[in-house]
């Protein structure tokens, strides 16, 4: 151990003091300068080390090395005649050379651990191993990779014979060869298949000092080229089964050009490929309209249509459907069957077209847009009514969503995942209607009706002040027995549905009037619910008409984003006789009448008879079109009309004279059904 004495504890003896701490066989025994608060001399008291004003009293045999970093060289002169015979005096100048540089040796190190810790940060990030060894076939390198396919740790594999690591290694001959191998494949003793490529390692002089190997686990490779091989032969037998179905399959891309066709198609329509692939979706139609196309534009099926197709023009019924994947559209699959094979399954495709209609319509509480007090107070009521096996009661004026509603409280009950069948009281005659509802017997032959098939599930009974007195009883019993009776038939048949009526009649009226059962009113009204009109809860309509744009922007295929102030104002201005039904057929009427490139609806493209607000207005309305003016006459009348009937379309027929069939063409072309 060398005892070294520094003279001077100023920015050069405090940095040569902290240097020679660092050192294990290097001891400062004193630290010497005239200021006591020198930088040197206050770190040295904080280690403990003696500090002292004065140097000659401590010029003693103990002392090895004497630093002068004083800068003065009448002292240097002072200590040098001083000094011990053992003692080495180093000049300040030398001190401060030694100083710089160790500092760059440490600078020089302390940038090699960087890069040394960068280069095992990079080399244990990647997903491919990497194993070296040296000349003698020791492992002086294996990285985190490396190690989780091998399962050995880096501690375990570091120093060990390449063998120890991976016993069927072929790193030892690749370094005896000295050739580079690419892309060989090994199975490891952890059971991971991996492909890896060695290389000798060679220095600047040629001489061979090592081999590495980088390797990658291609098992999940090797896996997804089964799945793809699995995929392939799924392919062939999906082409395999068209090509042999004997109904006839089409299927175009999201252009409508054919890409596919099988025999039966063949057969059914007389066309051959080539006369299809690769050609309009109209090139087999003879009579009609492409359902191709139709399903393209709205992404929607389309069931059940009759066209005529083909050279011969043969009748036949079409199913198409669109093809999505990830919700993008690839086109549509079309399924034809010949009329003349269809025939004896006519019944049973009605029954599938009314399960197919009932389960695509499908809406939550999410689908009715509204924050103001009412319309949040009626949700809140129907979401108590999802909750519990209660008959509920729909009250409100026509096109207020009463329909919605029973939707909604469906799919929130316990009954979501079966049937929900809607009935229209008012467009059938008794007779006709019970058949429908309860089914009939004919001899021994029993047909099932609605509640049949929504057993389990919901009945909506739209306009039930509707009802025949009689058909009240009926309804009345399946109320309190849960059984039917079929038409023609006396055997109670048991069913289990949840009952939704709705009304905008004045159902009190009518029982005072003798035209409703007071038993079933009170039997019906258990929960009732009263649905607002849209002029009752106008804050909500900006709400409910970017709803209604953003389903009719999907129907129409448009990317319309709003409305402008002032066309929103006159939405605002209007009273909606008609409700939400008449909102989403204003706003789809000014959505066809858009260029292509609109992307605003204006006021001017509002119908004018919903901008009739003021006198000035009134004038402007006046200089339409004959059939506008008459339009929207038409409309006022049969809106009149209802209020006096109080929604009642039979009196409402009568009244104005017209059949019920004609009646219900006006309400569905005024969007007031």
């Amino acid at each position: 151990m060398q005892n070294i004495l520094i003279i001077g504890a100023g920015k050069g003896g405090y940095a040569l003091l902290k240097l020679i701490e660092e050192a294990d066989y290097l001891q400062v025994k004193a630290v010497v300068d005239i200021d006591e608060n020198a930088l040197g001399m206050q770190y040295a008291k904080k280690q403990h080390i003696p500090t002292y004003t004065d140097w000659k009293h401590l010029l003693k045999s103990d002392i090895q090395i004497i630093i002068d970093v004083t800068g003065r060289k009448e002292v240097f002169l002072e200590l040098l005649s001083n000094r011990p015979a053992t003692a080495v005096i180093i000049p300040g100048e030398i001190a401060n050379l030694i100083v710089t540089l160790l500092e760059e040796k440490n600078k020089f190190i302390q940038v090699l651990d960087n890069k040394n810790t960068t280069q095992e940060l990079i080399f244990n990030s990647v997903e491919e191993g990497m194993i070296g060894i040296d000349e003698n076939g020791i492992v002086n390198f294996f990285n985190k990779s490396a190690s989780k396919m091998t399962q050995v740790t880096i501690e375990d594999a570091i120093g060990e014979h390449i063998y120890n690591v991976i016993a069927q290694s072929e790193l030892p001959r690749v370094f005896e060869a000295g050739q580079t191998e690419l892309n060989k494949e090994l199975i490891l003793e952890s059971g991971t298949k991996i492909v890896t490529s060695r290389y000798p390692m060679i220095n600047e002089e040629g001489q061979k000092i090592g081999a590495f190997a980088v390797f990658k686990d291609i098992t999940e490779v090797v896996q997804l080229a089964e799945e793809i091989t699995n995929l392939t032969e799924i392919q062939t037998m999906l082409e395999a089964i068209i090509q042999s179905s004997d109904d006839a399959i089409s299927v175009v891309d999201e252009e409508g050009k054919g890409i596919l066709i099988n025999p039966a198609y063949s057969r059914i329509t007389g066309l051959k490929e080539e006369e299809v692939i690769g050609k309009p979706a109209t090139a087999d139609i003879s009579d009609g309209e492409s359902i191709h196309l139709k399903v393209l534009q709205t992404r929607k099926p389309i069931r059940g249509v009759n066209i005529r197709v083909g050279k011969e023009k043969k009748d036949v019924i079409v199913n198409v459907a669109p093809i999505l994947v990830n919700d993008r559209l690839k086109g549509s699959v079309g399924v034809i069957h010949d009329m003349t094979e269809m025939r004896s399954l006519m019944k049973e495709l009605d029954q599938a077209r009314t399960l197919i209609r009932n389960l695509e319509f499908s809406f939550s509480f999410e689908d009715i847009v509204g924050k103001s007090e009412t319309i949040q107070f009626a949700i809140n009521q129907a979401k108590l009514a999802a909750s519990v096996p209660v008959t509920v009661l729909l009250r409100g004026e026509v096109g207020s969503g009463k329909e919605l509603f029973a939707h909604a409280i469906h799919s929130a009950s316990n009954r979501k995942f079966k049937q929900f069948i809607r009935v229209n009281c008012s467009s059938q005659e008794e007779h006709l209607l019970e058949r429908e509802l309860f089914g009939y017997e004919d001899g021994e032959v029993s047909y099932p009706g609605l509640f049949d098939e929504a057993n389990m599930g919901t009945i909506f009974l739209d306009e039930v002040g509707e009802l025949t007195i009689r058909t009240q009883a009926k309804l009345l019993r399946v109320l309190r027995e849960n059984a039917i009776v079929r038409v023609g038939g006396t055997t109670p048949v048991p069913v289990d549905v949840r009952l939704i009526a709705a009304s905008y009649f004045n159902l009190e009226k009518l029982m005072r009037e003798g035209a409703f059962r007071e038993d079933f009113y009170f039997q019906l009204s258990r929960m009732p619910i009263h649905v607002p009109a849209l002029r009752e809860r106008k804050q909500d309509l900006p709400d409910i008409a970017n709803h209604l744009l953003v389903k009719l922007n999907k129907e129409f295929g448009r990317n319309i984003e709003g409305f402008t102030k002032s066309a929103m104002e006159s939405l605002l201005l209007y009273d909606w006789p008609g409700n939400l039904r008449e909102l989403e057929n204003v706003i789809s009427r000014a959505m066809i009448f858009l260029e292509a490139q609109d992307r605003i609806i204006e006021e001017h493209h509002l119908p004018k008879s919903i901008l009739s607000i003021s006198d000035e207005v009134q004038e402007e309305v006046q200089l339409g079109t004959l059939a506008e003016q008459m339009d929207v006459m038409e409309k006022k009348v049969l809106l009149n009309a209802l209020r006096v009937c109080e929604g009642n379309k039979s009196q409402t027929a009568k009244k104005l004279n017209i059949s019920l069939r004609t009646l219900y063409y006006k309400l569905e072309k005024y969007n007031l059904d």
